[in-house]
């Protein structure tokens, strides 16, 4: 999935040798046994990062919803699914699209909640350090089905780095070339930065624009047509059009 011309660098394994286990065998298609385990993290360190969680979660015996829902069986739920919690347009609008809690998504949404939810009500800036993340998944993997119960895949693999390359934030994009592409966009997305449904992208920050688009392009985030379309442009381009909308004056 790296590609050194075109700087993506989502989805390359990171093996985190030392971690506890919290996975399970892996069930190979048409293999007779079972492959060895991957491990996540360290599941009570995690416990001690949960602290950052705890003012708007709850998550074992008895958790109850707060400001954010109980984290209990968050693995392999949709995302915007649990009932009767009132949940962001945005998030519902994720849920729409299929997205779904695995290692992965939940990796990418607390590292950088707006990378994958743009307009996601959690005020949460992200836990960046990787070793951190990986326990605080390992924890709350604890609190969802045994993995004995689940399959190979989604929720219990290995998960992935999902730093873009700061070269590619460095872009300068030309607003210019940015109006002659954005044609297709403004066949969906109103320039007047109303949101009739489809959200908005009307003077929207350059960086969240790129880290949006990038998500699509390397399938984090689900929508099929957006996944198309992002995986249709270049790097510079995702730029351009970052740069266009910006400016663009609803």
């Amino acid at each position: 999935m790296s590609d050194a011309s075109g700087g993506d660098i989502l989805g390359q394994k990171k093996r985190r040798a030392g971690y506890r286990l919290a996975a399970l065998f892996f069930l190979g298609m048409g293999l007779a046994g079972a492959a060895q385990a991957e491990l996540i993290g360290d599941a009570e360190k995690g416990a001690e990062a949960f602290g950052q969680c705890k003012g708007c979660h709850q998550i074992g015996k008895g958790a109850e919803d707060r400001i954010g829902p109980h984290l209990n069986g968050i693995f392999g739920r949709q995302a915007g699914a649990h009932e009767g919690f009132a949940y962001s347009e945005a998030m519902e609008r994720m849920s729409a699209d299929g997205l779904v809690w695995t290692l992965e998504t939940l990796d990418a949404y607390v590292k950088n909640p707006r990378a994958l939810v743009s307009k996601t009500r959690m005020s949460y800036r992200g836990m960046k350090d990787d070793q951190q993340r990986a326990d605080l998944l390992a924890y709350l993997r604890t609190f969802s089905d045994n993995p004995a119960n689940i399959p190979e895949a989604e929720p219990t693999a290995l998960g992935t780095d999902h730093d873009l390359d700061p070269a590619i934030l460095a872009l300068e994009g030309d607003p210019e070339y940015g109006e002659y592409l954005a044609t297709e966009c403004l066949t969906c997305h109103q320039a007047d930065g109303s949101a009739d449904g489809i959200p908005s992208i009307t003077r929207w920050p350059e960086e969240d624009f790129v880290v949006a688009m990038h998500a699509y392009k390397n399938k984090l985030r689900p929508h099929p047509v957006m996944q198309m379309m992002a995986g249709r442009l270049s790097n510079e381009e995702i730029a351009a059009l970052a740069a266009y909308f910006k400016e663009l004056d609803g």
